[in-house]
């Protein structure tokens, strides 16, 4: 029953946005405002950040595999263990995790994505516009440019550490089934 209780007591995720963004606005007004009370506020922000980071690293020290696993997926705690540098997956996981869970949207549109890795603090990804040329998206900022955008955000959101992700464009060979090219028509 408190259990129950707890849980609804929780905040809902776009609660949760609303209090980050709400956050955000405070912390810019206090850090453009001169003076020493402003360097006692931002310092008093980064100590108590700070000593909640070793909390929660201490609560990872004690997870089990399944528990910290099933931390870091919970949305605003792995925002948090990656925050801190504590979180238990490598950035290419979380990437490629990432990426998996785009690519139906974007195979609806007749185009694929995979991760192809990171170099240094750059992602990579393979990217198949639809169609098997650049589609939509050749100049005119739709179709491969939304996907690539979607990609960058989503990879982004989960991998922090990295500055940047780039899409290698990959054009599907047309395929020509082996049969055409052995047949010979009736004479």
């Amino acid at each position: 029953m408190a259990e129950a209780q707890a849980a609804a007591e929780r905040l809902a995720d776009p609660d949760v946005e609303a209090r980050l963004a709400r956050l955000d606005q405070l912390l810019e007004g206090i850090e453009s405002a001169p003076g020493p009370t402003t360097r006692s506020a931002v310092d008093a922000v980064r100590l108590l950040t700070e000593v909640y980071g070793e909390a929660l690293a201490r609560v990872m020290d004690h997870a089990d595999g399944q528990l910290a696993e099933r931390l870091a997926d919970d949305e605003l705690l792995g925002h948090l263990l990656v925050l801190h540098a504590i979180h238990p997956e490598p950035v290419d996981r979380r990437a490629a995790r990432a990426v998996e869970r785009l690519r139906p949207a974007v195979r609806e549109r007749g185009g694929d994505v995979e991760w192809a890795g990171a170099e240094g603090e750059v992602g990579r990804v393979r990217l198949t516009a639809a169609g098997g040329g650049c589609g939509s998206g050749c100049g005119g900022g739709g179709g491969t440019t939304d996907v690539t955008a979607a990609v960058r955000e989503a990879v982004l959101a989960v991998a922090p550490e990295l500055s940047a992700v780039e899409p290698e464009q990959v054009t599907p060979s047309a395929f020509v089934p082996l049969t055409t090219l052995t047949h010979r028509g009736a004479r």
